[in-house]
């Protein structure tokens, strides 16, 4: 009877396992479709807009190969789709992982990131008024 029961509870447990196993994978696979269809819609805009070259290295795409070229956020926001495509720049894949690498090794040093602001440079001087405290020590 005991062992009965406690492979019953391990049967429940592994059931609600699933249930919630499969509650995951049914909102990944929601969230998928969704990045997909919105993808989709901006892309296909996107090639309408703009000639078929990365904007980077100046490679052309036609036929097969229009799959390698990709639509780039330039303010990194996949929300920000402007009709007129001022947002958009095709990138080939190569230019596009080069463009993101970019951006994630300014973020990671702290520099300006790609696009971004720079800081202001410093207005501290080290050295003002150090010419005074010497004439006055000379004399």
């Amino acid at each position: 009877m005991e062992n009965g029961y406690i492979l019953e509870g391990v049967d429940m447990e592994d059931r609600n396992n699933r249930k919630q196993g499969g509650k995951i994978e049914q909102t990944i696979a929601e969230v998928q479709l969704e990045q997909a269809r919105r993808e989709k819609s901006y892309r296909e805009r996107a090639l309408k807009l703009f000639p078929w070259v990365c904007a980077r290295c100046g490679r052309e795409f036609f036929g097969k190969n229009l799959g390698l070229l990709t639509v780039h956020h330039k303010d990194h926001n996949h929300d920000n789709n402007p009709p007129d495509g001022s947002n958009w720049e095709l990138l080939c894949v190569y230019c596009h992982d080069n463009e993101h690498s970019r951006y994630l090794d300014a973020e990671w040093s702290g520099g300006p990131t790609p696009g971004g602001k720079k800081k202001a440079p410093s207005t501290f001087k080290a050295f003002a008024g150090l010419d005074a405290l010497l004439k006055d020590k000379k004399e």
